[in-house]
């Protein structure tokens, strides 16, 4: 399709310019006829002869711009420019001299010897650009469809998001039930055994994740309610459900969780989801060994959670393709985590999620950054909010 508007432009550029010139050799023939009528019209000796045909032609020219100069270029008249400027001498010269540089050759009167300058008429100029204006017009065509696609694309893949998201809660919601009814009617009937209540309570654990991960899902396309929530306790949750999960020689270094407490606007499942997906790429990306580390930073109303791990490292003409759908390293998997991880951050949070660096064989730092809450301060002292 691009394509066949290149080709359609050429043939307008080509076609335009064939037009521009034929209608620029038509306007000096008709200065030249003008020029002719008006030695005819100015020759005294046929005083009886009929110049009405020589005065028409005269009073016709009235679209190109008419300049008549003697030998040595002093001006003697001009017509068809505006009513202040056919006298403006200066102005009359500034247009001999541009026409002059351009390589325009005047016509030259045989009878008085004067010099025809003239300019292009508003018509041809007018054709001399429409060759751009329909670029432009053609550019804004493609530009406004290329939008328009693209916000329906967006938009058709946030329902497939979304449409796929709740449909999943709602397909684990059942079995989950199921579960957890099958495990009461189990402890209810071997309450007195010790090791399977203690069997039945680890999967109750377990069941209670599988609940976290439908509810997880089931607000996806819906808009999540945000409040403040400490950091550093949050992310220590992170931490110990991970660590349990991960190698014993992958060691887990995060900020104490008895730090000073950060207050930041986030839903604590969502906001554990994408804090877990970078845990299990950096755990992915170790082969079972090495280190994370999570630093936290404050700027004026924003936290920064730097996650590292000493993995693989991605290339740095990925930065970019890691949050796409459908990207992945693995063997397994859909490459959904990542593409997830950014619209919780960006879309529900208001935040952002990037790569901040990495090497290849020296590891990967994934950066988060999100709104701080609004601190209150005592009602002893004057009360200022920080912007979120």
């Amino acid at each position: 399709m691009a394509g066949t508007g290149v080709v359609i432009l050429l043939i307008s550029v080509f076609y335009t310019s064939y037009l521009s010139k034929e209608l620029a050799e038509g306007e000096r023939y008709r200065v030249e006829n003008f020029v002719l009528a008006l030695e005819q019209a100015s020759n005294t000796e046929k005083e009886f002869e009929d110049l009405s045909l020589q005065l028409q032609i005269i009073e016709k020219n009235t679209k190109i711009p008419v300049i008549i100069a003697d030998e040595q270029d002093v001006i003697v008249d001009a017509a068809n420019f505006r009513d202040d400027l056919n006298s403006d001498i200066p102005y009359l010269q500034s247009v001999i001299q541009k026409l002059k540089k351009n390589g325009f050759s005047p016509i030259v009167s045989m009878g008085s010897g004067n010099k025809i300058y003239y300019k292009e008429s508003i018509l041809l100029n007018q054709l001399r650009y429409f060759p751009l204006i329909q670029l432009v017009l053609i550019a804004a065509f493609v530009g406004l469809g290329y939008i328009g696609f693209s916000s329906a694309r967006r938009s058709e893949q946030n329902r497939v998001w979304v449409g796929m998201a709740k449909e999943t809660a709602h397909q684990l919601g059942t079995p989950i039930s199921g579960i957890v009814a099958w495990l009461e009617n189990l402890r209810a009937i071997r309450e007195e055994d010790e090791e399977v209540i203690e069997i039945v309570d680890e999967l109750r654990t377990d069941v209670s994740r599988l609940e976290l991960i439908a509810e997880r899902f089931s607000k996806i396309g819906s808009i999540p309610s945000l409040e403040p929530v400490n950091i550093y306790s949050e992310l220590e949750k992170c931490r110990a459900y991970m660590q349990r999960r991960a190698s014993r020689k992958v060691q887990f270094n995060f900020p104490a969780p008895d730090s000073a407490p950060l207050n930041v606007r986030l839903n604590p499942p969502l906001f554990d989801w994408v804090i877990e997906n970078l845990l299990r790429n950096a755990l992915d990306a170790m082969d079972g060994q090495g280190s994370i580390q999570v630093d936290v930073t404050e700027e004026d109303h924003v936290v920064n959670i730097d996650v590292t791990d000493s993995g693989k490292g991605i290339p740095s003409s990925r930065f970019k393709t890691v949050f796409q759908p459908g990207f992945t390293t693995k063997k397994r998997g859909w490459g959904l985590g990542l593409s997830l991880s950014k619209r919780i951050v960006e879309e529900y949070h208001s935040g952002k999620i990037f790569v901040k660096r990495s090497e290849e064989g020296k590891g990967t730092t994934f950066s988060i950054r999100l709104i701080k809450a609004k601190q209150e301060k005592p009602v002893t002292e004057p009360v200022t909010e920080l912007q979120a």
